[in-house]
C-alpha cells in the first residue's frame, strides 16, 4: 500500500484503508491497533513539521509489517525518545511509537523516512 498525504481528510483515509488493509491478511486486532496508532504519529508529525505533505508505504512479509513514512522537509528524530513532562501539551509521538514498535530507523535520502517493524502477535 502507498499513500501521498497532504491534508488531514487523506490522513483518516489513509488509516482507514491500512486498517482495513491489515484485517484482510488476518493480522490480530491489536497488531492492526498498534499499526494505526504509529501511523497516525508519524504522519501527523510529519505533516505538521515537514512541509505540509506525507508519503507513507506499508509492506507485510510473513509475520512484520513495515510501515515507512516520509516528509518533505529533511528530519533527523533522534536515537532514542525521551518521556517528556505531564505537563507538556506535545512530544509523546515518538516516545509511543518506540514503546510499540521492534525497530526504528531513518533515512535521510528524499526528506526523513521513519521505519518501524511490528512483528505480528
Amino acid at each position: 500500500m502507498y499513500f501521498e498525504i497532504d491534508n488531514y481528510n487523506a490522513l483518516r483515509e489513509a488509516l482507514h484503508t491500512l486498517c482495513l488493509g491489515l484485517v484482510q491478511r488476518d493480522v490480530p486486532p491489536e497488531t492492526v491497533y498498534d499499526s494505526k496508532l504509529v501511523a497516525d504519529e508519524l504522519l501527523s508529525n510529519a505533516l505538521r513539521h515537514g512541509g505540509g505533505k506525507a508519503f507513507f508505504s506499508v509492506a507485510v512479509e510473513d509475520d512484520v509489517i513495515s510501515l515507512s513514512v516520509r516528509s518533505l522537509h529533511a528530519f533527523r528524530p533522534p536515537d532514542e525518545s525521551i518521556l517528556v513532562s505531564l505537563e507538556s501539551e506535545s512530544g509523546r509521538g515518538l516516545y509511543l511509537v518506540d514503546r510499540i514498535v521492534e525497530t526504528r530507523g531513518y533515512s535521510e535520502e528524499e526528506g526523513t523516512s521513519v521505519i518501524i517493524r511490528i512483528k505480528k502477535e
